[in-house]
């Protein structure tokens, strides 16, 4: 005959507990117990969650605001940037903001993001590399063609600077960022000419191959035929 299970050790029907006033009541009163037990800790996590959450909340919208008047306060910035007055660009005119002041009063929004890379390529069309790679490195964008742009121009204040490793990392890294038509045979050409001067023909050939190949139609076909043919010689003899 099987031995049945004490009190305390025998599992409890649901049932019972539902139809049984004192077993509830045993049951909500250990609950009860354990709230005022513990009420103090339990009150400061819910104190914390709140406060976690509305910090978030408020670095949100406070971020938001910033940059929606970094982007007023860039407007003008940018004009200048067109019309190819970088000094005001840079440090504006005595009334408007220039990039380098949105990057100081606005930072960590979108508005001074992009303004790192237009103080970048100032810098660099100024033949401050050093800036240059200072502030395109803080760049960083989705958009295929403005980050593919700066790897670009990282690319090119390196090759500029004598860093030729560099350069051609930052030249790969821009021929392959979401390739398109337009730009990445320019990258393409850019990587190859680096390639060449680093003493990697067989790069440099596959790179001008690739625009010969997949980029009939660009600019730089007719350049990439003529310098592949070139190389190709070269490493034949």
């Amino acid at each position: 005959m099987a031995k049945t299970k004490s009190g305390k050790a025998a599992q409890q029907d649901p049932k019972d507990l539902l139809e049984n006033p004192e077993v509830l009541a045993e049951r909500l009163g250990r609950g009860e117990a354990f709230l005022k037990q513990n009420s103090k800790v339990l009150g400061g996590v819910l104190i914390a969650a709140i406060i976690l959450i509305g910090g978030i909340l408020y670095f949100q919208i406070d971020n938001e605001n910033k940059n929606n008047e970094a982007q007023a306060e860039m407007f003008q910035a940018v004009y200048f940037y067109e019309q190819d007055s970088v000094d005001f660009a840079l440090n504006g005119d005595g009334i408007n903001a220039g990039f380098l002041e949105i990057v100081d009063e606005y930072p960590r929004t979108d508005a001074a993001n992009l303004a790192n890379f237009y103080i970048g390529s100032i810098y660099l069309s100024e033949k401050n590399f050093g800036e240059a790679i200072e502030y395109l490195e803080k760049f960083s964008s989705d958009d295929y063609l403005v980050q593919a742009k700066a790897y670009s121009l990282l690319g090119d204040a390196h090759l500029e600077s004598g860093n030729l490793d560099q350069a051609i990392s930052n030249y790969e890294k821009a021929a392959s960022y979401k390739e398109n038509e337009y730009f990445t045979p320019k990258y393409l050409n850019k990587l190859a000419i680096a390639y060449e001067e680093a003493g990697r023909i067989e790069d440099a050939i596959a790179s001008y191959d690739e625009i010969e190949t997949n980029y009939y139609e660009s600019y730089e076909y007719s350049f990439a035929r003529k310098h592949k043919a070139r190389l190709e010689g070269l490493a034949a003899k």
